[in-house]
C-alpha cells in the first residue's frame, strides 16, 4: 500500500522522513519489499541533493497531503482484492442483474386474477417489483463494494504517479533540471531515417528478422505491421513507450523482443499474433498483461519479469496450454489466478521476489514442472498447498527468503526433487537439523511422516469399519427378535382372546379338522 521506491523513489523518501507516514517499526518485517529499505535512502540523496533541503522536503510534504489522506482511507477498507475475484465479482454482478430482469419481465407478464381489480393488481406488482429489486441490490453489495475496493486501489496507483510527477518538478524548480532532454532530439530523427530504411529493405526483399535492438528508439512507425513475411522482431534496450496496434498484421511472427523499453501498456491486438512462441517483455513499466494475450496460444516462452505486475490475466492458463516457461519475478503479484494449474506443459516457473500469499489449491496439476522458484516473497508466503506433492517431476524448487513454518505432509512425494533451497525461513518442520542435512534428508523425513499419516488413517478406517460392522449386526439382531416376539405376542393374545369370549380371529381349517 506504501509506493514502491523502485517505481516512486522520490514519494518513498518523502513519505519515510515523516514521522506519521514512515514505516513502523515494530510491527513491520525485517524487509519489507515496499518500504523504502534503510540502505537506498543514502543512494537517492547521493543522486538527488537537495532533498536534504528544509524548504523544498516542507513543499514535497504539502504536495503529498492527498497520498497520505488516501493511503489512511484504504488501511481502514483493507488489502487490495486479486484479480480474479474482481472478475468472479463482476461476474456475479451480471448474473444477478440477468435475474433480476427476468424475476420483472415474469411479474409484468403474470396475468391478473378475476378476483383483484386492476389498481389493486398493479399496486401487488409494484410490491412484487420493489422486493426483487431490494433483495437484488442486498445480494450486490458485497461484490461492488469488492469492485469499488479495486477501483479506489486503482485510483490510489494514479495518485502515486501523479505526486511522483509533482515532486520531480518542485525538485526541478530547486535547481535540478532534465540535462538529456535536449540530447535525444537530433538522435531521434537520425533513427528514424535508419528505420524507414530497415523498412524499405524489408519491403523489398520479404525479410524474416529485423534487429533495431539498442538504438533509443522511442516511437515504432506503422508501417511495421505491414511486414507479412516477418519471423523475429527484436526492438529490446531502447525507450519504447508504446507497441503500435498495426503489429497484429505481423501474421508470420513467431519471437518478439521489446524488453528494458518503457512501456506502461501491450496492445490488445497482440492477441492476433497466433504464431508468436516467444514473447520477451521483461524490464518495462506494464502494470497489467492485456487479457487478449491469452489468445497466443502458440506460446512456449513467456518473460514478463521486472515490471509492476500486481495479477496476471484471470483465463491465462485456459488458453496458453503450450507454454513451457513462465518468468514473472520482480513484479507485485499477489496472487496467481487458478486458470494457471491447466498450463499443463509448464516446466519452468519463476515467480520470485513477488508478494504472492500462497499457490492456488490445484497448483499439483502441473505434473510437468521441472523448475519452481518461489524465493523471495519474504513476509506474504507462510504456507503451501497440501496438493504441492503431486508436482511429481519437480527437479529443482526455491522457497528461500519466505516465512513458511512447514512444509506440506506430502513433500515427501517429490521423488525427483535434487535442489531445495529453504534458506531464511522460520522451519519448524521439518526441524533444521534436518534441513541442514541437504534435500535427500527432508525427502526421506517427510516421506516417513507421510506414511506415518497414511498408517495412522488406515487404522482410524479399520477401527470406524469395525465399529460399523458390530452396530449393523446389532441392528439386524435386534431388528429378527422384535419380530419374534412381535410374533409369539399375537399368537398368545389369539389365544387369550378365545379364552374369555372375545371375537376369534379366522384359523386355519386343517387345524379346526384335527381339533
Amino acid at each position: 500500500m506504501d509506493p514502491n521506491p523502485g517505481s516512486f523513489p522520490i514519494l518513498s523518501y518523502v513519505m519515510s522522513r515523516l514521522p506519521s507516514l514512515g514505516p513502523r517499526p515494530s510491527a513491520a518485517p525485517e524487509f519489507d519489499i515496499e518500504q523504502p529499505h534503510p540502505h537506498r535512502q543514502p543512494e537517492i540523496v547521493d543522486q538527488m541533493p537537495h532533498l536534504t533541503d528544509p524548504k523544498v522536503l516542507a513543499a514535497m510534504t504539502r504536495a503529498i497531503a492527498d497520498v497520505a489522506q488516501t493511503r489512511s482511507v484504504l488501511q481502514l477498507l483493507g488489502e487490495r482484492p486479486d484479480h480474479e475475484a474482481v472478475d468472479n465479482a463482476k461476474a456475479k454482478l451480471a448474473d444477478i442483474e440477468a435475474l433480476l430482469s427476468k424475476q420483472l419481465e415474469e411479474i409484468v407478464l403474470s396475468p391478473r386474477p378475476e378476483n383483484i381489480d386492476i389498481l389493486q393488481w398493479r399496486a401487488h406488482q409494484a410490491e412484487r417489483e420493489k422486493e426483487c429489486r431490494e433483495l437484488a441490490e442486498k445480494e450486490k453489495r458485497v461484490y461492488k463494494s469488492m469492485i469499488q475496493l479495486e477501483e479506489m486501489h486503482v485510483a490510489y496507483e494514479k495518485l502515486l504517479k501523479d505526486a511522483e510527477k509533482r515532486l520531480v518538478e518542485i525538485y526541478d524548480s530547486a535547481g535540478e533540471g532534465a540535462e538529456d532532454a535536449e540530447e535525444d532530439k537530433p538522435v531521434q530523427e537520425e533513427i528514424n531515417e535508419e528505420v524507414v530504411g530497415i523498412l524499405q529493405e524489408a519491403h523489398g526483399n520479404g525479410m524474416e528478422r529485423v534487429d533495431l535492438s539498442g538504438r533509443r528508439l522511442r516511437l515504432l512507425p506503422e508501417a511495421f505491421g505491414r511486414i507479412p513475411g516477418l519471423v523475429v522482431l527484436d526492438l529490446s534496450s531502447n525507450q519504447l513507450e508504446a507497441i503500435p496496434d498495426s503489429i497484429a498484421g505481423l501474421h508470420s511472427l513467431e519471437e518478439l523482443n521489446v524488453s528494458s523499453n518503457l512501456l506502461e501498456s501491450l496492445p490488445d491486438s497482440i492477441g492476433l499474433l497466433q504464431k508468436l512462441k516467444f514473447l520477451n517483455v521483461s524490464g518495462n513499466k506494464l502494470n497489467a498483461l492485456p487479457d487478449s494475450i491469452s489468445h497466443c496460444r502458440s506460446l512456449v516462452e513467456l518473460d514478463a519479469s521486472f515490471n509492476s505486475l500486481t495479477y496476471l490475466p484471470t483465463h491465462i492458463g485456459y488458453e496458453l496450454i503450450n507454454l513451457h516457461k513462465l518468468s514473472i519475478q520482480l513484479n507485485k503479484i499477489r496472487s496467481l489466478p487458478s486458470s494457471v494449474c491447466e498450463m499443463r506443459s509448464l516446466r519452468y516457473l519463476d515467480a520470485h521476489f513477488n508478494e504472492l500469499h500462497g499457490l492456488p489449491i490445484a497448483i499439483g496439476k502441473l505434473t510437468n514442472l521441472e523448475v519452481l522458484n518461489l524465493s523471495s516473497n519474504f513476509s506474504d508466503l507462510r504456507e503451501l498447498p497440501e496438493t504441492f506433492g503431486d508436482l511429481t517431476n519437480l527437479r529443482e524448487l526455491d522457497l528461500s527468503n519466505n516465512q513458511i513454518h512447514a512444509l506440506p505432509d506430502t513433500f515427501g512425494r517429490l521423488d525427483y526433487l535434487v535442489k531445495l533451497n529453504l534458506e531464511q525461513n522460520p522451519l519448524e518442520l521439518p526441524p533444521m537439523e534436518i534441513v541442514n542435512e541437504g534435500v535427500e534428508a527432508v525427502k526421506t523425513y517427510m516421506a516417513k511422516r507421510w506414511l506415518d499419516i497414511l498408517v495412522e488413517e488406515e487404522r482410524k478406517s479399520m477401527h470406524e469399519m469395525q465399529e460399523q460392522a458390530q452396530a449393523g449386526w446389532l441392528t439386524r439382531t435386534t431388528s429378527w427378535l422384535k419380530g419374534y416376539v412381535s410374533g409369539v405376542s399375537g399368537n398368545v393374545t389369539e389365544y387369550l382372546g378365545s379364552a374369555i369370549g372375545t371375537p376369534k380371529a379366522p384359523k386355519d381349517p386343517y387345524l379346526d379338522q384335527q381339533l
